[in-house]
């Protein structure tokens, strides 16, 4: 029988989580109500007698010093003036009922009955709060509860019955159903197009023929009669449609661009952009570079670390999922990217993560009703990283945020991860894998559900109280660090022959593509172990559930292998085993429900075709403002340090671990009170040794306005600025790019623009190539998703069409020989010398500044690659023999942005001498301060080894244009030695940081 334990604070304690719920109410709403108390519920249907109920009620559930508990309701009607109940909704994944029943059988220490389950929700009592129904279910709606994965219900104090409180609620999945396996007709392209259409297959059109011809050839038909089949069946097109998917198989970027310049009228066609501007550069850097070990086929790239290990990096996005789910499409992105290190090579161990946040902006306050208001589906995907990271045990050590209105439509979610391998394990090395005829096919981790399956939840049904949530899934970070840890023991015992992540696609993918290493597999699909029965078979084939890997294991291995998996409590099944057939059979009961040719995945399948059409910046109406120097210099830098793309995130980033596993060597956050973000992080991953590695990231989009190429020229560039700004080594940068892009496929109604976003798609990766071969930085890893498109409802109910804007983030990793020579953006010491390092020019074009007045522009930042690579080396000598006390690359803002910023980080005053600049031709006030030339750095020199900084510096774009000061002022004098801005660091801090109230500065 099931029983409810419900747990609260003691009422006489401070509830930390009622008070910030009752702030975010008024935050969002302006409604106030003066308390609220949360009251954890704890749903048991495990089979537990009243003795066992108790005592886990008392000994695991309750602290009694600051908790009571009781299988009884503890609210009263008079104890709220509304109260709301809030938990999962069927076949969501509930990670804490998952720990409670582990922690229950634990204690009492017996096994659990298979059928056990616990489900955690929360009552929320609301109390001197005047508000409406409706205002109540307002607050259910945008703050407790997101109707995609969570149910609610509201009580006002007449509704509450005292006895049973809120009764007995089993969010338990009862599928009413009998698995089959489906026969298809497809006896023309019309009918299959029509399937693809009703089972949501997203089949291309131009694939549809060349999938018939396979299965109406006479030669596969015979085979196919051999093992009971003839049509294709359900469970074959689901296998196809996933790997012919633009997620699985980069259509796109594989794709044939007819690419045409309207303003000269040249023309020429781009054959792949993958193979000509990722594929063809990183392979002729690779044979250059020996430090590069594995890329382009794997689940991450692989990089030499030191002579005993290697580095794996990696990084995807999540949009879709985290959109419609904030908190569990971040979740499952960020548990997700960490399998792919461990499921590179023989696997790797977790080092790190990183985030990329664009999302609308927070104070939005338009028209448009996107499905989550941006503020809420920030806090959420915040929430869920962190808890990714954190309870995995994995440092977040990086990241980003930007904010623009083109993300109302889909938010961008970046994550990625590092990992670290021996080089070798029993004498291989351990980035190789490959599956053998004859090794077993394993899957290891979580069960399979209806979670993942085409990114929303049993869509042939209908919709009921019993039927399973699963359009976004929540990621469990505790089951997967046990599967972490496990695989990586039974990788140094030589146990594991290969290994993969069940990511998109689930067994499809994984199955499917390594069956083409091993020459064959066969599956036996109803073992498979399932979270609930019910699931038809091609369900169980594709769904994405989390915390899985596919291994493949030596028969003779099979027993120890299973040893360790019982130890550390991780399910792992035989399910199959890979074979030479050339076949990919698939069985349910010992019937064939698949029995495809590996061959035909391989098949002559057609190019995707684009048109892309490019004008020019100018010839699209783009111009340079005619503006007016500003009247008070001082209030306009505390204004753009104050704007939301260069403010403080610190908010953001002190709710993520960055010292768990000990390994940190530059931290996030820096300055004297470790409140200022730097440049790049670094952790040392061997902590007997002082070798580091350096990560950091860059983003600009918005400069996708102008030109894409200059917009990746400036992420490029930036990001190797950071990486050298803190000590790494210029010659051992790997990079990792992540493409976000709206739809490019041209349709005179719903995408008039496409052919212009596909050259705009072409340019950036032209630029792409152009800056890793002249910075020889191999693509290490990397990632497109495309249909960064919404449609968003108005406020009269009409439909609005809100496309982001073109983006790539670029990551880039390096080598930093000796950690303790490391440096950090804060100014050191008053009487340091101040350097600017860098031509600036006249390039406003799309920078804060304009965007401050509401200004686009023309003149855009571009890279000088050849002129900029002498000045790095010169820098990275300076920074190697120790002569700079600190460093910032000059990015987002410009010089004066920067500037305040290390002042604000080191709590220390500078004077500056604008005049002193090295620029290029005679410039204004404006651009001297806020242009976002690329290719510069703000440097700070000890007076004791300036002689030998500036014989580095000889004949390259370097000068000294101040000095570090005792008072805590920010000063600068314009070209003609006037004083232009005068500003205390203090007031430069608060408006930084949130805190100005506009005082005169």
């Amino acid at each position: 029988m099931a029983v409810r334990l419900e747990i609260a604070l003691k009422p006489h304690l401070f509830d930390a989580q009622g008070s910030e719920l009752c702030r975010m109410i008024h935050d969002y709403f302006g409604w106030r109500v003066g308390s609220a108390r949360v009251i954890q519920v704890l749903t048991l249907d495990a089979g537990l007698n009243e003795e066992e109920v108790k005592a886990v009620r008392t000994e695991i559930f309750t602290n009694p010093v600051t908790q009571v508990s009781s299988t009884e309701p503890l609210a009263r009607a008079q104890d709220f003036d509304w109260a709301v109940w809030v938990g999962f909704r069927p076949g969501v994944r509930d990670t804490a009922g998952s720990v409670a029943l582990e922690a229950i059988a634990d204690y009492l220490r017996r096994p659990l009955d298979p059928k056990a389950a616990a489900y955690t929700s929360k009552l929320f009592l609301l109390r001197d709060a005047p508000l409406s129904r409706h205002q109540v279910d307002v607050v259910a709606r945008e703050l407790l509860a997101n109707d995609i994965i969570q149910q609610w219900r509201i009580y006002a104090p007449q509704d509450w019955d005292p006895r049973e409180g809120i009764g007995i609620i089993l969010p338990k999945v009862e599928l009413a159903h009998t698995p089959t396996v489906q026969t298809l007709a497809v006896g023309s392209d019309q009918e299959l197009q029509k399937l693809s259409d009703q089972r949501n297959l997203a089949l291309n059109p131009r694939d549809i023929p060349v999938i018939r011809a396979y299965f109406l050839r006479e030669d596969v038909r015979e085979e196919r009669r051999r093992v009971g089949l003839d049509l294709p069946t359900d469970v074959e097109l689901e296998a196809i449609s996933q790997a012919r998917s633009d997620h699985c198989n980069h259509n796109t970027f594989r794709g044939k661009f007819y690419y045409r310049d309207l303003d000269s009228g040249d023309a020429s066609v781009v054959d792949s952009l993958f193979k000509t501007c990722i594929e063809a550069p990183t392979l002729e850097i690779q044979r250059r570079k020996d430090w590069v070990v594995s890329v382009l086929w794997d689940n991450a790239g692989v990089a030499r670390f030191d002579d005993d290990h290697h580095y794996v990096i990696t990084a995807e996005t999540h949009n879709s999922p985290s959109n419609m789910e904030a908190y569990g499409g971040a979740l499952t992105g960020i548990v997700g990217v960490y399998r792919d290190p461990m499921g590179t090579g023989k696997g790797s161990r977790l080092i790190a993560g990183f985030y990329g946040y664009c999302v609308g902006p927070r104070d939005y306050a338009g028209p448009l009703r996107p499905h989550l208001h941006p503020r809420r589906l920030l806090d959420g995907v915040v929430e869920g990283v962190r808890d990714g990271g954190n309870k995995h045990g994995v440092p977040t050590v990086f990241g980003n945020l930007l904010y623009h209105p083109s993300y109302l439509g889909k938010c961008l979610v970046f994550v990625g991860a590092i990992g670290l391998m021996p080089q070798t394990v029993k004498g291989e090395p351990t980035e190789q894998k490959k599956p053998n005829p004859g090794d077993l096919i394993i899957m290891a981790g979580g069960r399979v559900g209806k979670d993942g399956i085409h990114g929303v939840t049993a869509s042939s049904e209908s919709y009921s109280e019993q039927t399973p949530a699963g359009h976004v899934q929540i990621g469990d970070p505790y089951t997967q660090k046990k599967m972490h840890d496990f695989l990586l023991e039974a990788r140094d015992e030589g146990l594991i022959t290969f290994i993969t992540d069940n990511g998109g696609g689930g067994l499809s993918s994984s199955i499917g593509e390594s069956a083409q290493m091993a020459g064959g597999a066969f599956v036996e699909l109803d073992k498979v172990p399932l979270k609930y029965e019910g699931l038809d078979v091609w369900e169980i084939w594709v769904s994405e559930s989390q915390e899985r890997m596919t291994v493949a294991v030596r028969p003779e291995n099979l027993d120890r292998f299973m040893e360790l998996a019982r130890l550390h409590e991780v399910e792992c099944t035989v399910i199959g085993r890979y074979e030479d057939s050339g076949k990919l059979h698939l069985t349910y009961q010992g019937r064939t429900c698949a029995y495809l040719d590996l061959s035909f995945f391989r098949e002559d399948f057609p190019q995707w075709e684009f048109e892309a059409q490019w004008r020019s910046p100018r010839s699209r109406g783009l111009t340079e403002p005619v503006l007016s120097e500003p009247e008070d210099w001082g209030r306009l830098l505390c204004d753009l340090l104050a704007s939301p793309n260069l403010c403080s995130r610190e908010w953001i980033q002190r709710q993520y671990d960055h010292e768990v596993q000990g390994t940190s060597a530059v931290k996030f956050l820096v300055g004297r009170d470790r409140d200022v973000p730097n440049d790049a992080a670094v952790i040392r991953p061997v902590l007997t040794s002082n070798r580091g590695l350096a990560v950091t990231q860059a983003l600009h989009p918005t400069y996708a306005q102008i030109d894409t190429y200059h917009m990746v020229e400036a992420s490029i560039d930036e990001c190797v600025r950071r990486l050298l700004s803190v000590g790494g080594m210029l010659d051992e940068i790997g990079g990792v790019d992540n493409f976000c892009w709206p739809n490019i496929q041209y349709d005179p109604e719903r995408n008039p623009d496409g052919r212009y976003k596909a050259a705009q798609l072409v340019r950036a990766n032209w630029a792409l190539r152009d800056m890793c071969l002249a910075y020889q930085i191999p693509l290490l890893s990397g990632k497109d998703s495309m249909y960064v498109d919404g449609h968003l409802p108005g406020a009269y109910g009409e439909r609005h069409k809100v496309s982001g804007l073109p983006t790539l983030q670029f990551t880039a990793t390096t080598v930093v020989p000796d950690v303790t020579r490391c440096l950090t953006m804060d100014v050191k010491m008053p009487g340091d010398l101040v350097y600017v390092l860098g031509i600036t020019r006249n390039e406003l074009g799309a920078s804060e500044y304009y965007q401050h007045l509401g200004h686009v522009g023309l003149n855009i930042p571009r890279a000088h690659s050849e002129d900029f690579l002498r000045l790095y080396r010169a820098l990275e000598r300076a920074v190697a023999q120790g002569l700079c006390a600190s460093c910032r690359a000059v990015g987002r803002g410009g010089l004066a942005v920067h500037g305040a910023m290390a002042a604000i980080a080191g709590r220390l005053g500078m004077t500056w001498d604008l005049s002193r600049v090295p620029a290029e031709g005679s410039l204004s006030h404006v651009a001297l301060l806020f242009s976002e030339s690329l290719g510069r750095f703000l440097v700070t020199v000890p007076p004791q080894r300036e002689a030998a900084f500036q014989e580095l510096m000889e004949g390259l774009p370097a000068a000294r244009i101040g000095r570090v000061t005792e008072a805590p002022i920010f000063q600068i004098r314009g070209t003609d030695g006037k004083e232009l801005v005068q500003v205390p660091v203090e007031s430069l801090r608060k408006a930084w940081s949130g805190t100005w109230s506009q005082e005169p500065v």
